[in-house]
């Protein structure tokens, strides 16, 4: 998935330098990813040998953690792809609301992938009853229909024509899971809620960096999550959504600080960008305050949209790193 601040291909620099700030002084693993997104950062930690706290507000984001760090054996799995796959298509709601050949006027999917979504949803629907399974599945479809989206990469748009992706025949398929002994946790809240009820070890914040609000930009995802009825709003037909305080500029570096004062861990790392709407100086001026502060940077590339791809902006990456006293 091209994720917005996605840090998948920044993993070993995150690794690296929390290990050298670190050293040896924890005296346990327990590793909070409290801005998860499509997971990859807690993915990468629990593979590790760290035990996950994972957050995020977007449900989504929820779905695919609670499935990537999950740590039971799916057994038979493969066989319940092949059957939910053999479904005949469905003119339900994404077709009807999301495909042109419905005359919505949207034209997130072709006319067969939208059908094929409904279908398989609503065949999800049936492993309600199994937890583990049910979210499994419904994690396998959202990655699989994000593959064929006729986005540029992300869900505020569509593009007028089909691209070549999105020509293509959906199929279920699925998520790529690696179970462990480990227990961790998953939740679905507003960080700054969170954060007073939970406790560890390394406390890792990747909060939104602009004024991008993430329920908007990947609000079809959360509409297959959640499969509920709703009235889409406008061109794009979006659904309604929280605005998080870290996207604006009145209240992002406030929020911050309150997470930070209120953090029961040792160490806190916070990934921000320059070009993000708190200024890299003020950061580390309010982290001060609060232990041992230490920062790195490297360049990496900005993110890119379907449109752009051909388009090379670097930016750098700024890793803020407190030892809270």
């Amino acid at each position: 998935m091209n994720y917005i601040g996605s840090k998948a291909k920044l993993l070993s620099f995150i690794e690296t330098t929390i290990s050298e700030f670190v050293k040896n002084k924890l005296p346990a693993k327990k590793f909070c990813d409290l801005f998860a997104g499509s997971g990859c950062v807690g993915y990468h930690f629990a593979q590790k040998g760290y035990t996950i706290i994972s957050n995020d507000a977007e449900f989504y984001s929820y779905v695919l953690n609670y499935a990537m760090l999950q740590t039971t054996n799916l057994d038979g799995i493969n066989e319940r792809i092949i059957a939910l796959n053999a479904l005949p298509p469905i003119a339900g709601m994404m077709y009807q609301q999301y495909c042109l050949g419905s005359g919505s006027g949207r034209n997130y999917f072709s006319d067969d992938n939208g059908q094929k979504i409904d279908a398989l949803r609503q065949g999800i629907e049936a492993y309600k009853d199994d937890e583990t399974l049910y979210i499994y599945l419904l994690a396998s479809l959202l990655i699989s229909a994000d593959k064929v989206a006729n986005t540029a990469s992300i869900y505020s748009a569509f593009l007028k024509n089909l691209k070549p992706l999105a020509q293509e025949k959906l199929y279920l398929q699925a998520l790529e899971h690696i179970p462990s002994a480990t227990a961790h946790q998953v939740y679905c809240s507003d960080a700054n809620t969170l954060i007073s009820t939970i406790e560890g070890d390394i406390l890792y914040l990747d909060p939104p960096y602009n004024r991008r609000q993430y329920g908007a930009n990947y609000h079809i995802l959360n509409t297959i999550a959640r499969y509920d009825s709703f009235t889409p709003k406008g061109k794009t037909g979006v659904r309604s959504y929280e605005s998080s305080a870290y996207c604006k500029t009145t209240t992002a570096l406030q929020a911050l600080e309150k997470l930070i004062q209120e953090a029961k861990f040792s160490y806190i790392f916070v990934s921000y960008n320059d070009e993000g709407i708190i200024s890299q100086e003020a950061i580390m001026k309010m982290m001060q305050k609060y232990g041992r502060y230490e920062s790195v940077k490297i360049p990496h590339q900005r993110f890119k949209a379907y449109q752009n791809l051909k388009q090379k902006h670097s930016i750098y990456e700024y890793l803020h790193m407190l030892e809270k006293f």
